[in-house]
């Protein structure tokens, strides 16, 4: 059976028969045509490409900021934590709202501020003005991410909710695989000026798409709390054992990942002397590995079994990193554990996400926001550790940290009732 979900030519509407027995996977969905349903298909992976290329595309620059700034590569590696905390707090806010007032308006507001800001950080004068930019940029950008989890789930639950988030995990790889190599390209040519020029276009070319977006979340559906009930509201998922077990899995692992986006232009580039095109190309086709892992998850029946084995798989073959940073220094060897670990870091995104998600259904937007904070702190704390001294060894001391703190959530993964039978 194919990973897509086929497109009906009427999406069910919550009404029909099929919908309120709760057999049909459609949800709270929209009465539209075949042409309508690929239109959201390609506009929610440009939402999702959109947010990871703010933290993943000025990467391969990063060597050349700390020359330009004159700031140290730990300083300068602030800039994905201050992405990352002001996407924390975006989800945060704009998520009860989005429940309250639909997804549209979220949307709008969002995404112009992240394109607003994408060019306000090349007239940065100082590495001070470049992180506060930062935090706006990540602000804005965080509606477009999380209302790409948040969107599905008002539509889909059961298997096609599954294999739709499986469809995402697979684009959230290539988007960390194209943009290093654009960002690698543009950064060569232009500078590391040109790459936020360039998010700034794809944030245009976004904000000229979202008009024909439909609002998945119809006023009958919306939360009825004001804005401090609905931040209350938090409180419930936070109690949610399962959910909040799956989050905190995803979470670490994603700190993995930030660790790995904010090391790698230091290790293969001044410790190993490749180019900033080369480095991305490198980056770029290890993701597609995250991609394959992510499609894959569907495949475990119950889906919490990809979350437990991806993480067991991730860890054995990072921890053998671990080994070779401390003591090879050797290019292939890094690379040769790189791949797998990215694969089984794409089972454990998908799975985590679908499953956290489908527990969170009742309160969607909080539901999303939640799983974003929480990644983002994590992540946003692990990174810049990796650029305290010498970067082998602070890469390698803050791998196996994630790694056992990793080891332990997938433990608690296994153990929590199987919620998606796909």
């Amino acid at each position: 059976m194919s990973n897509t979900p086929q497109a009906p030519d009427k999406l069910q509407a919550p009404a029909s028969a099929a919908a309120a027995s709760g057999k049909s996977p459609y949800i709270n969905a929209i009465v539209t045509s075949k042409g309508y349903y690929w239109f959201l298909v390609l506009f929610l992976l440009g939402l999702s490409i959109f947010g990871s290329f703010v933290n993943d595309m000025y990467t391969p620059s990063l060597p050349e900021m700390v020359k330009y700034f004159g700031a140290s590569v730990s300083t300068v590696q602030l800039g994905i934590t201050m992405s990352l905390i002001g996407a924390a707090l975006g989800q945060f806010i704009m998520g009860p709202i989005s429940d309250h007032i639909g997804r549209r308006p979220i949307l709008w507001v969002g995404l112009s501020l992240g394109t607003l800001t994408a060019f306000l950080c090349t007239l940065s004068g100082s590495i001070t003005i470049f992180l506060i930019f930062r935090i706006f940029q990540g602000f804005g950008a965080s509606a477009g991410y999380f209302l790409a989890r948040t969107i599905p789930t008002d539509l889909y639950k059961g298997q096609v909710l599954a294999k739709f988030m499986a469809i995402m995990g697979a684009i959230n790889g290539i988007a960390p695989a194209s943009a290093p190599i654009l960002g690698g390209f543009i950064g060569d040519t232009w500078g590391w000026k040109g790459v936020f020029i360039t998010l700034g276009i794809v944030g245009v070319i976004l904000l000229a798409m979202s008009p024909a977006l439909k609002e998945t979340l119809p006023p009958a559906s919306r939360s009825q709390a004001n804005f401090l009930q609905s931040i209350g509201n938090y409180r419930n998922l936070l109690k949610n054992k399962p959910f909040m077990t799956h989050v905190i899995l995803k979470g670490w692992v994603l700190a993995i990942l930030f660790v790995y986006l904010t090391s790698s232009p230091f290790i293969l580039q001044t410790i190993y002397g490749f180019s900033e095109s080369i480095y991305g190309i490198i980056i770029g086709c290890n993701a597609l590995f995250l991609s394959m892992g992510s499609v894959l998850a569907p495949k475990f029946k119950p889906l919490k079994r990809a979350a437990f084995w991806g993480t067991l798989g991730l860890s054995s073959f990072l921890f053998a990193n671990c080994v070779a940073l401390w003591f090879l220094h050797d290019f292939w060897v890094y690379e040769a554990l790189m791949c797998p670990m990215l694969f089984f870091m794409g089972l454990v995104f998908a799975s985590t996400t679908t499953i956290a998600m489908n527990e969170g259904r009742s309160q969607a937007g909080e539901a999303s926001a939640i799983m974003g904070i929480v990644g983002y702190v994590m992540a946003g704390v692990a990174a810049p550790l990796s650029g305290l001294g010498n970067v082998l060894h602070s890469t390698a001391i803050t791998y196996v940290a994630l790694i056992v703190l990793s080891i332990i959530y997938a433990v608690k993964t296994k153990r929590t009732p199987a919620d998606l039978y796909n």
